[in-house]
């Protein structure tokens, strides 16, 4: 009886161990159809099964199917981080820059700022004390509306966008003018909103964004129904915001092939169940995403504190290029404050 059952708990090892590997392996062919991709937005948490399903074995005389196993887990998670240099597997971003102290900086802010959030005060509150230069928003219902209002001293150029769903709009807010001569604008469903900014002379696009969630939702047709909006979007741009998706999977690829972007890393997880504590966060997912291109030169993304909202804020730091290239620094050397 004992034999039988010891037996049956490990095929039922076997067999876990055999599905999450499927779930894991499905997510690298994300290119090959939308449903496959969605398993790439939890490899980090499927990687962390894998090696939790595969310990036991190493109390077992499989103690090699155990080691393959926590080794298959390790590579994958470690997919996820950009630490790996195996060809295909490992996703590049693009650098981080050294200020230029000849060169004046700007920051932009990042943030859904959930459409029934309960705390709005927080956000304004963390608005002023950080005073960016360009807000990038998400969520801004109609009673967010009304509160950013009071922020119209402050940034008086802006732009929301309507939605017929209400809650999914995308908004900019700036200190800064909108370059002489043009007007900003919006798709027709409220998911993305473009401004040319005047930053000291020289102008840089700022774009907001916020997609669907992915397959079996319209995430996928979105970014291709979006992509005249991405190639309308101009040679120094900045691009930032909710897209729903893990920086590995391949909706950001997209999104940055489209617009002819540079995908930049990202700073940790981002999103996190609101009934959640915030200590937890790392076991969200990182889907507030920033992208740049042209003369931009980001040098840090910060991921800030809570402020009422299931996404933390990021704070990106950059300038536009001198004639003269600043130097970069590490990929991996992202300012975080939590």
């Amino acid at each position: 009886m004992a034999k039988t059952l010891s037996r049956l708990v490990f095929m039922l090892i076997l067999l876990g161990i055999a599905a999450v590997t499927a779930a894991i392996a499905a997510g690298f062919f994300g290119h090959l159809h939308p449903a496959l991709d969605s398993f790439a937005h939890f490899r980090a948490h499927l990687a962390v099964l894998l090696g939790l399903v595969c310990l036991p074995l190493f109390a077992t005389r499989y103690l090699k199917v155990g080691a393959v196993g926590v080794l298959g887990a390790i590579l994958a998670f470690a997919t996820t981080s950009g630490t790996v240099p195996i060809p295909g597997l490992g996703k590049e971003y693009g650098p981080l820059y050294a200020g230029d102290p000849k060169e004046p900086s700007y920051r932009l802010l990042q943030l859904n700022l959930l459409y029934n959030n309960k705390q709005p005060e927080l956000v304004l509150s963390m608005i002023g004390r950080v005073q960016p230069d360009v807000l990038t928003l998400e969520e801004v219902s109609h009673p967010w509306e009304e509160k950013l209002k009071l922020l119209s001293a402050a940034y008086p150029y802006s732009i929301i966008c309507p939605d017929p769903e209400d809650h999914r709009r995308v908004a900019i807010l700036s200190r800064r003018p909108f370059r002489l001569g043009t007007q900003p604008f919006c798709d027709g469903e409220g998911v993305i909103a473009i401004a040319s900014i005047d930053f000291g002379g020289r102008s840089a696009d700022i774009a907001a964004l916020h997609l669907s969630w992915p397959w079996p939702h319209k995430q996928y047709w979105q970014v291709e129904g979006l992509k005249p909006f991405f190639e309308r979007i101009g040679e120094s741009a900045i691009l930032a915001g909710d897209l729903n998706a893990v920086p590995w999977s391949q909706t950001p690829a997209r999104v940055a092939k489209y617009g002819g972007l540079t995908q930049m890393p990202s700073p940790g997880s981002t999103w996190l169940f609101l009934e959640l504590p915030r200590y937890l966060l790392f076991a969200g997912l990182p889907i507030d995403q920033v992208f740049a291109k042209g003369d931009i030169r980001v040098h840090s993304i910060q991921r800030l504190y809570a402020v009422g909202s299931d996404h933390s804020p990021l704070l990106v730091t950059f300038s536009l290029k001198r004639s003269e290239e600043p130097a970069q620094i590490s990929q991996t050397d992202i300012a975080l404050a939590d």
